[in-house]
């Protein structure tokens, strides 16, 4: 799908964070170590600063034409919240539960699929 120019880099950053998703989902306990420090690779490199520019850019600018408590909005912020809270609670080491990772990589995923599919046509279209 064509994107407005002004979301194509957001829509790149979903791509790198879905193979990160992807990486996590199918952690196991010999790749686990590898699929964190994808993780942290993105979330260090596009993944703050991707949240940061949704949250203080574009879901403002949107909710100029829109009605502030537009359920798709307050699901992509309330993911925002408990996506990073989980990326700020993942431990590293023996202890890190692979069902940890996969939580993550799944909740990663359904957002990012919520703000390409719904979230961002709605806001394309305002």
């Amino acid at each position: 799908m064509k994107r407005d120019p002004a979301l194509v880099s957001l829509s790149h950053d979903h791509h790198q964070a879905l193979v990160v998703a992807q990486k996590l989902t199918r952690a196991t306990a010999e790749n686990s170590a590898a699929a964190i420090d994808a993780l942290e690779a993105y979330w260090s490199g596009h993944g703050q600063a991707h949240f940061r520019a949704e949250e203080e850019i574009l879901f403002p600018a949107y909710v100029a034409h829109v009605d502030a408590s537009d359920p798709l909005l307050v699901r992509a912020l309330c993911d925002h919240v408990v996506i990073r809270q989980r990326i700020q609670a993942l431990s590293r080491g023996p202890d890190t539960e692979l069902a940890a990772l996969a939580e993550i990589g799944r909740r990663l995923s359904e957002h990012i699929r919520l703000e390409e599919r719904e979230l961002f046509p709605r806001i394309e279209a305002v």
